[in-house]
This record gives C-alpha cells, sequence and structure tokens, in this order.
C-alpha cells in the first residue's frame, strides 16, 4: 500500500489531468443508476481528489490514504483506510468505491468495512486489468447482493445490496 500512497501523492498536482475525465465518466455512470437526494449520506471511499462532488448533490464525506489527494477535495475528507473506516454502523446511505479497492491492503477486511458503515447502497468499480479480479468479485458476491453491472472499456461497475 505505501507504494500507491506514494504514488497519489507524488501525482495529486496532477491527478485531474491524469485520471480525471475517466473517473468522472465512471461517477456519471454510477449516478445514472443510483437514487441520490441532496439529503442522501454519500462515502466515496478511496475519494482522492473529490471528483464526487462534480457529479453528487448530496451530503458527500470521503476518505483516502494520501494526504495531497485529500488537500484537493471539497468536501469532509478524512485520512483513512477502507479497512478501518472511522465512522458508525449504518452512518451511509450509499457507499462507492471507485477504481480502489485493487489498492487495499486487506480486500476483504476493507469489503467488510464498507458493508458495516454502509445501509444498503453500495457500489463498486473494479479495473477489469487488476490481477485476481474473479477473486474480488468473488468476496463482493460473498458479502453483497449484485443487482446490476455495467461493463466499460476498462471498468466494470457493480451495483450492490447487502445480504
Amino acid at each position: 500500500m505505501s507504494s500507491e500512497i506514494n504514488y497519489y501523492d507524488e501525482t495529486a498536482r496532477n491527478y485531474n489531468e491524469l485520471h480525471g475525465e475517466e473517473q468522472l465518466n465512471k461517477l456519471r455512470i454510477i449516478a445514472e443508476h443510483i437514487k441520490i437526494k441532496k439529503s442522501t449520506k454519500l462515502l466515496d471511499v478511496g475519494c482522492g481528489s473529490g471528483l464526487s462532488a462534480k457529479v453528487f448533490d448530496c451530503k458527500i464525506t470521503g476518505i483516502d490514504p494520501s494526504e495531497k489527494l485529500l488537500k484537493q477535495c471539497s468536501f469532509k475528507a478524512i485520512k483513512a483506510s477502507a479497512e478501518s473506516i472511522p465512522f458508525s454502523d449504518h452512518s451511509f446511505d450509499v457507499v462507492i468505491a471507485v477504481t480502489c479497492i485493487h489498492n487495499f491492503k486487506n480486500i476483504k477486511k476493507g469489503l467488510e468495512e464498507i458493508k458495516r458503515v454502509g445501509k444498503d447502497c453500495f457500489v463498486f468499480s473494479l479495473l477489469k486489468r487488476t490481477q485476481g479480479l474473479r477473486q474480488i468479485v468473488k468476496q463482493i458476491s460473498q458479502l453483497y447482493s449484485v443487482s446490476s453491472s455495467v461493463e466499460q472499456e476498462f471498468d466494470l461497475i457493480l451495483f450492490c445490496k447487502s445480504k
């Protein structure tokens, strides 16, 4: 994980230029498939520079291990890992994790923590070229009910509910 944090800290200044449009496209697809109201509490796991605020008009909170990316967020965002999310059980109506699961130190623990802090709407975007993609999808399917999916050129987006 430390090499990933270093990568994101090192590229923080140019992150949106490097990855912004690709991430925004995924966020727009997510927004088309879930219901969000102004009162919705959304947790953005791996929020990076806070691009979700350009797509969602609700109460966004973010976590990310990169301090330099977090400084760019326009919403409440704290330094934390998915494996140890510092919020109470069922704190969020919606939890999204966009292209970050492959960076988790412990994927199963991260997915369990996401389930713990969420209520019943979870969205996971996974890079299709991720090593162990099938295993990650299997772990998601064991913890969540996958209600639908969208396959993009580079990503698989899973829309899930609690089991």
